[in-house]
């Protein structure tokens, strides 16, 4: 029974990456085929909350604490972060960008969850020992590879249709555009990353105080459909954008809604209220090399030197980073153990 209650946390983690690389790639369809990011969110949003609330209301009827205005602000904050913040710097970032670079870009979220718990005292350093030095050049390895990332790319390693028609395309009208693009998208993943690292952090503190995951997750889907309907009615004059046009931008809507909405997030909340944001945010490199597969053989996108390079750093540098948070969670059980076992002579001494 042990293992099997170690293994839930890494099996949910597993699933949600698999759904998160999934709706990766068909928003970067449905985003080239016209789809407003704004009216994506509050549409997915609106699904994933009418998912999720007939679940919430019979599981959770009887163990759903009292909804007071101190949990209405958490979910306010949360939905304001994870779900409109997030996801519209993510799908922004992505349509200038590849479905690759976003899911490696992504990687960097446990690093920032990383560094945002340490002042906060959620997470320690110790330079003396080797855990924390792993921590540290874990951290400085991974910053580098999002930089490279983000400033390079380097020579095509793949050739497809898709590459050749936009080596043409940039013959043309040079390649300073594409750069340009390229850059703004990488700094706005790059802020994705941020914003959902304090949603996580935030996810941590919201789970203790209202234990009903289910029913958070709706009620989060929920109020952020309504944030990003508001938002999107004051920005976007023609009712036009709402309309979905064509099978791709439907699916993208129902899958994201229902697989990332719902069931996903429910399985990441989860997952931070029995193990923690850092330990969730660990699993999110699957994402880079799932979405990486699906990236070439669905949307035939170019793969770069610089991307193949800086992936690497960041995922490295993400596992030394955890390595060392294993190891001082090794030596806190040992210490916890022997101090234990000395009170346990004292008092026998006693």
């Amino acid at each position: 029974m042990g293992w099997v209650e170690l293994l839930k946390p890494v099996a949910a983690m597993i699933a949600f990456d698999m759904l998160f690389a999934v709706m990766t790639v068909l928003v970067k369809k449905a985003l080239d085929d016209g789809l407003n990011p704004v009216v994506l969110i509050a549409l997915r949003q609106l699904v994933g909350a009418a998912f999720l609330a007939p679940i919430a209301y019979f599981k959770e009827r009887n163990a759903r604490p009292r909804f007071t205005k101190e949990i209405f602000a958490y979910l306010f904050m949360s939905a304001l972060l994870g779900a409109l913040f997030a996801q519209y710097l993510f799908f922004l970032g992505l349509s200038y960008t590849t479905a690759t670079l976003a899911a490696t870009v992504s990687n960097m979220t446990p690093i920032f969850t990383f560094l945002i718990a340490v002042p906060l005292r959620s997470e320690t350093v110790d330079v003396r020992s080797k855990a924390g030095l792993a921590k540290i050049a874990g951290t400085l390895a991974s910053v580098s590879g999002a930089i490279l990332l983000s400033l390079y790319k380097g020579a095509a390693l793949t050739h497809t249709a898709s590459s050749t028609q936009e080596h043409g395309e940039n013959s043309t009208t040079g390649n300073s555009g594409s750069k340009g693009r390229w850059l703004l998208g990488s700094a706005l993943l790059l802020l994705n990353c941020i914003t959902f690292s304090l949603w996580m952090l935030l996810q941590g503190k919201l789970t203790k105080k209202y234990p009903a995951v289910i029913s958070s997750t709706a009620f989060m889907a929920l109020i952020s459909s309504l944030q990003a309907g508001a938002l999107a009615v004051t920005t976007q004059r023609h009712l036009s954008v709402w309309l979905l046009r064509g099978s791709i931008q439907i699916a993208t809507v129902l899958f994201a809604g229902v697989g990332v909405s719902g069931i996903g997030y429910v399985l990441m909340t989860w997952c931070i209220e029995k193990r923690g944001p850092v330990f969730t945010a660990g699993f999110l490199p699957l994402i880079q090399i799932i979405a990486g597969v699906l990236d070439l053989l669905v949307l035939h996108e170019q793969l770069y030197v610089g991307s193949v390079v800086g992936a690497a750093l960041v995922i490295g540098g993400l596992y030394l980073l955890l390595w060392g948070k294993s190891k001082e969670a090794s030596s806190a059980a040992i210490l916890s153990e022997k101090g234990l076992e000395e009170d346990k002579e004292t008092q026998e001494n006693l």
